[in-house]
């Protein structure tokens, strides 16, 4: 048996040991070393890769990674996986969607697949970049293990050059999608959990000198011209040149411990949603060069008021889940300007992507076409805010968000959080990564979504303090039974900074046997929009109003016999074709509101 070789050691670490994982659970790559792409070439490792599943880690228990390449014939142990053999699975993709049989499956499996004629320049590195697995991902090259990602929705760079060689290389990775109680989320929530390589994976070469990340934003000071500029340098390189061609701006920096920062004052015209203009900026370091299109644009709060560029802003929004009826959470360029065309059809001007980073292309897309964004990071409902690894996960996802799209101007808030428990853990937890995103980003706003004290009737939650805008969770007329309620809410809440209402909506269910009246009908969530919509102009601190949520969506926890596996809130249903009727009321409410119609 594979058990008995010198690969797996001994019988006692093979099957015994249930410590197993501890060896790969580094998580060494995070956004300390997340590579900045804009400009790069990428030698793209879509396709084909061999394919297994892993119900009992027995890849890590027996180390299927230190298997060599042999005819079967020359074997002279039974073995459970040929890393270069058998079934294949096309990446990216959600192993769900790929085989019935996988559908609820929740556990590791294994890619491999061969990497050919690597090294090319003395004077280069090779970076491994992955998009996003769900959930954990350990790498292994030439049969070696080195290092692992914790973080289901953001990207994560290997540097592999050390491990390379000429000829033939073998990559194997090791995704896992369980729900435990020390990630982000929980095991309990309200969306599907896909499992696999479901975002691009790419090979960047750079120079041994790189930049490695490069930040550009409008300082928030009122006077919408001073540019702020931070560039990261690994290597030897004592300066950098940074460009902002259109505005006539050429300097050349100094490397102070590996970061060059500036602030220069220039004429620019500023971004909005009406006007998505941006600009070319370049920075070069040694043979290393990089680019982006940024916009530039200053949102800010004073009193209950949102002001982006100075002028009051009311957020128009739609949630929006990342999930599709065939390809899962994976996503396209096409269906990504679908879901912009269907919130600008709704009149919106902004969304919230909920509860995890969305795809990447979302902010650059948005940033094109003039939709404002917030993005936020799975810190749903209960976890262990008390667990240090926890902590851990929370903070390197927070990070990764905020290192891959801060020079996005569409995305004016991070969010921290979504309907967590007002406790002093839960509270020492979130303040310590809204300090991690203003250290950070110190051009954007810091939210999360709150619940209601119900027992007070109030919007209160000592996170509110520390947030710039409060966002509010409230479904009067469906989860909250007594509609009056809202408006007992607004009599007793005076809250000094704007609310966003971040959730509301009602399920409407359209198939034959869906009821016609009452709950889950289509003519009762319509009715909760008019209510909803009818209420909200008298509250003048609500500044923005987001439904749950645009395209219905797998869950698996709902299973009436009308669900059946789907959250059926969305105001256009899963094939994301069919309006529903509240789609038009909600699209009507938003164009009264761009023409300061309503009384």
């Amino acid at each position: 048996m594979l058990e008995k070789s010198d690969v797996a050691e001994n019988a006692i670490e093979c099957l015994h040991n249930e410590q197993y994982d501890r060896a790969y659970n580094l998580q060494n790559f995070n956004y300390q070393n997340l590579l900045f792409t804009g400009g790069r070439e990428k030698e793209s490792l879509s396709g084909e890769w061999r394919f297994t599943l892993d119900l009992h880690d027995t890849g890590l228990r027996q180390k299927w990674f230190l298997l060599e390449k042999r005819d079967p014939e020359s074997r002279c142990d039974p073995y459970d996986y040929d890393p270069f053999a058998g079934g294949t699975i096309t990446v990216p993709s959600c192993w769900q969607m790929v085989n019935d049989k996988w559908f609820y499956y929740e556990g590791s499996a294994w890619y491999t697949r061969e990497i050919e004629n690597m090294i090319q320049n003395p004077d280069e590195r090779i970076f491994l970049r992955i998009g996003a697995a769900n959930y954990d991902c350990k790498i292994f090259i030439n049969h070696q293990f080195i290092g692992n990602h914790y973080g289901g929705s953001t990207p994560f760079c290997a540097d592999l050059t050390d491990y390379l060689k000429q000829g033939s290389n073998t990559l194997m990775l090791c995704v896992n999608n369980n729900r435990t109680t020390d990630r982000l989320p929980l095991r309990n929530n309200d969306w599907f959990n896909y499992g696999g390589l479901y975002r691009e994976v790419e090979l960047i070469r750079t120079p041994k000198t790189y930049i490695r990340d490069l930040f550009v934003y409008l300082v928030p000071d009122g006077n919408y011209n001073r540019i702020a500029v931070r560039i990261a340098v690994e290597g030897e390189s004592t300066t950098v040149d940074f460009t902002l061609a259109e505005a006539g701006v050429h300097l050349t920096l100094p490397i102070v411990d590996g970061y060059a920062e500036t602030s220069f004052v220039t004429d620019i015209e500023l971004w909005s949603p009406e006007q998505p203009k941006r600009y070319h900026v370049t920075a070069s370091a040694g043979r290393d060069w990089v680019h982006d299109y940024v916009g530039f644009r200053q949102v800010d709060v004073v009193g209950t008021d949102i002001r982006l560029n100075g002028q009051s802003l009311y957020l128009r929004g739609v949630n929006c889940h990342e999930d599709d009826l065939l390809l899962g959470k994976m996503t396209t360029e096409e269906d990504i300007r679908r879901r912009f065309r269907d919130a600008k059809e709704l009149n919106c001007n902004y969304l919230r992507l909920a509860h995890y980073p969305h795809h990447e292309m979302v902010a650059r897309i948005a940033d094109e076409v003039g939709l404002l964004l917030w993005e936020e990071i799975p810190n749903y409902w209960a976890i262990d805010f008390n667990n240090p690894a926890t902590q851990r996960d929370a903070h390197n996802q927070l990070m990764e968000l905020i290192v891959r799209d801060r020079n996005r101007a569409s995305v004016i808030i991070w969010s921290v959080g979504n309907e967590n428990a007002d406790t002093d853990e839960r509270l020492q937890f979130m303040t310590m990564l809204i300090k991690a995103a203003r250290e950070a980003d110190p051009s954007r706003l810091i939210s999360a979504a709150c619940l209601v004290n119900h027992a007070k009737m109030k919007i209160e939650d000592r996170l509110a303090e520390h947030l710039d805008i409060i966002g509010l969770n409230e479904y009067y007329g469906w989860y909250e039974e007594h509609f009056d309620d809202l408006i007992e809410l607004g009599k007793n809440s005076s809250p000094t900074k704007p609310v966003v209402i971040t959730e509301t909506g009602a399920e409407g269910v359209l198939s034959p046997h869906a009821p016609k009246t009452g709950p889950f009908s289509e003519r009762y969530m319509a009715d909760v929009y008019r209510k909803q919509t009818a209420y909200l102009p008298k509250l003048d601190y609500v500044r923005g109003f987001t439904p749950w949520l645009l395209y219905d969506y797998r869950s698996e926890r709902r299973q009436n016999p009308f669900q059946q596996g789907f959250n059926c809130k969305g105001l256009i249903t899963a094939d994301k074709r069919i309006r529903k009727e509240a789609f038009y009321i909600l699209r009507d409410f938003y164009q009264q509101i761009k023409e300061g119609s309503l009384s």
